[in-house]
């Protein structure tokens, strides 16, 4: 078995400067602050992600809900059970195509996203405040140009919706 050090120089970098690991521990201090609010009205934080997707725009397809709402399809289905439920969102046909399902939020839905915006709004400013608002406006931009080039480079692994890899 190799030594630490030589284990160490097998890995790509430190996970402290790893891209992914620092995300994750970015998004783990940001959501800290969301939890609470979320646990308060028994919302999960990918149901969340399916209310405000749908609360911005509906109805939609469940596979441009999962892209908009970063959710892997086979949790999408679950979510989307647990959602209807509640009366959260409401499930219908397509009018051209009686195949296609839209979801859309409800106005139960509606009325929690009213409830919860207000302190969503000011965990969201104090953010901005502690880390600074142009610098917070710059992370958003600079992440926003990450996802358009590496989406623009081809996904190896499958995306966010849970479609295969493309060859």
């Amino acid at each position: 078995m190799p030594s630490q050090p030589e284990r160490a120089s097998l890995l790509p970098q430190n996970t402290r400067r790893s891209l992914p690991m620092t995300l994750l521990r970015a998004r783990e201090a940001v959501m800290g602050h969301f939890r609470p609010i979320l646990a308060e009205h028994d919302v999960t934080e990918q149901q969340w992600r399916v209310i405000r997707v749908l609360g911005e725009q509906s109805p939609l397809d469940a596979s441009e809900l999962a892209e908009r709402a970063s959710i892997l399809a086979p949790s999408l289905t679950r979510i989307i059970k647990a959602l209807e439920d509640r009366d959260l969102i409401t499930r219908s046909r397509g009018p051209d195509d009686g195949r296609r399902v839209l979801l859309a939020i409800a106005p139960k839905g509606f009325l929690l996203l009213e409830r919860v915006a207000p302190a969503s709004s000011a965990i969201y400013r104090a953010v901005e405040r502690r880390f600074g608002v142009e610098r917070y406006a710059l992370l958003l931009d600079l992440l926003e140009d990450l996802i358009a080039s590496e989406t623009a480079a081809g996904d190896v692994s499958g995306d966010a919706a849970g479609r295969r890899p493309r060859s």
